[in-house]
């Protein structure tokens, strides 16, 4: 009996050795040049034998990284070249006849930057090539003419602008220097929610200041972001962070530290990072065009939430559910229609909506993609040629342009779906709303266009196409200049 509790404990053991190998490899250490994981004592198990716990240690990586992460100041006009104030004309006039003696001998002090001064931004960036190619946030820079960039070891260098882009928020500074330390890209897509990472940057203007946390979420969408799938962390970031490195724990750079969602204007507990890949995507045509180009689609898409996936017979809810195609563009070249939900993007599958136009905004205009779509209960390939993303969407067709049958205007009812219609020339109005309809946020003025990718004109249309639909019935709704679609579930 002894001899079988003697082997029991030594495979025990021998399970527990292998845990924590796999557990090292898990966060890097094997995989990596860097060891950031450090085993420290945590404790005793019940045979007062010490166990230990894996936690991660970031002082290599500051070691290794910190000294290409770089602090910006960025002033305007009425400063001068070396970012310091003059000495004010109300203080010595340049016509006093001892301004020229003067001038010499006062001291130059530099006023102190504010975070809300608008003629001072101060924020992070971090080096990407040894001849001096640095990475920032564009809000940092944007509006000011006058960039300076700190180094870790204390050299000051005027830096010009290449070019900036408001949209993602990347701007793409050059400094006159030589062999410089350089950052190592990573894959934002290897990165896993409850990964530790850590940030480099100057908050408040505290150079060289280092915070970590986990990655939260990935793939965040905010809004009037549209092209970029933000990672979510709870590192603490704050004014001044902004434009900074989030690194992994292979010290490989994921992401700039870019936004906060805060009441106070401080962190509080969420902060988001553009993805490395998407930066360097805008930074790499900044350096060859000076400017950045995203393909275009031309469609108007919504979220496919549950009620939706079922009643256009989805087993999961995901993809982007096209509203509205706008005439003349590739998408309505490509023969894409109202309805379809596209579901991938070059074999690339969409889990929500928002990874569209992110996927798509990434590819430059001319190129071919293959969509992979649902189409009235089954599976289609289309191939869209992209073209050149305009600011605002103009001229969407939608569904009810195709509605020019004239109508009597007579009004009918739908008791099962809380709905009172008047058939118009624009589609079927509704009147009142009771029941299930207004359940789902159906509104009295709404017009319903179509029932999933069916027209309908009057009750006849109405009355068919909702039979067609089963216990789910999508409809298609025009609601002041915007076009949606709407799941009712029947009992």
């Amino acid at each position: 009996m002894n001899r079988k509790y003697m082997l029991t404990a030594i495979m025990l053991m021998l399970l527990a050795v292998a845990g924590c190998d796999r557990l090292k490899h898990w966060l890097g250490k094997e995989n990596s040049n860097q060891s950031f994981v450090k085993e420290i004592p945590a404790g005793t198990d019940g045979n007062n034998n010490q166990v230990a716990l894996l936690l991660p240690d970031f002082t290599q990586l500051v070691d290794q990284q910190g000294p290409a992460v770089v602090n910006i100041q960025a002033t305007r006009d009425n400063r001068n070249i070396d970012g310091d104030s003059e000495v004010s004309s109300d203080a010595l006039p340049d016509n006093d006849p001892f301004y020229e003696y003067f001038k010499y001998l006062l001291p130059k002090v530099p006023q102190t930057p504010q975070a809300n001064d608008d003629e001072f931004n101060f924020g992070s960036g971090f080096i990407i090539s040894k001849d001096g190619y640095i990475l920032t946030n564009t809000h940092v820079v944007n509006g000011m003419n006058n960039i300076k960039v700190l180094l870790n070891d204390k050299r000051e260098f005027q830096a010009r602008l290449i070019g900036a882009d408001i949209q993602s928020d990347v701007a793409l500074l050059k400094i006159s220097a030589g062999e410089l330390p350089v950052v190592q890209p990573g894959n934002p897509k290897d990165l896993k929610v409850g990964e530790w990472v850590a940030a480099i940057g100057a908050p408040f203007g505290f150079d060289n200041s280092v915070t970590a946390g986990i990655v939260s979420a990935k793939g965040r969408s905010l809004p009037d972001e549209n092209y970029t799938p933000f990672i979510q962390t709870d590192v603490a970031i704050n004014p001044g962070n902004s434009g900074g490195p989030l690194f992994n724990l292979k010290g490989q750079v994921v992401g700039i530290n870019s936004q906060i969602y805060s009441r106070s204007g401080g962190f509080m507990g969420i902060s988001f990072a553009i993805p490395i890949d998407v930066a360097m995507n805008v930074a790499e045509q900044l350096k060859t065009t000076g400017k950045v180009q995203r393909g275009r689609l031309g469609v108007v898409i919504q979220e496919v939430n549950y009620n939706l996936a079922k009643s256009f017979g989805l087993d999961k809810a995901n993809g982007a559910l096209i509203t509205q195609v706008v005439a003349g563009g590739p998408a309505a070249k490509a023969g894409l229609l109202i309805g379809d939900i596209v579901e991938s993007v070059n074999g690339e599958r969409l889990d929500n909506s928002s990874d569209l136009p992110v996927r798509v905004g990434l590819l430059q205009p001319g190129k071919q993609i293959i969509l992979g779509i649902w189409r009235k209960g089954k599976k289609e390939e289309i191939k869209v040629v992209l073209d050149n993303m305009s600011p605002a969407i103009t001229n969407p067709s939608t569904a009810a342009s195709a509605v020019t049958t004239p109508t009597d205007g007579t009004n009918f009812t739908e008791q099962k779906l809380g709905l009172t219609l008047q058939a118009t020339t624009k589609g079927l109005v509704i009147e009142e709303v009771s029941g299930l309809a207004a359940q789902v946020d159906l509104r009295r003025g709404d017009i319903i266009v179509a029932v999933g990718q069916k027209l309908v004109h009057d009750e006849n249309d109405f009355e068919q196409a909702v039979a067609a639909s089963g216990k789910s019935v999508p409809l298609l709704i025009r609601r002041a200049s915007n076009t949606l679609f709407v799941a009712l579930m029947l009992p």
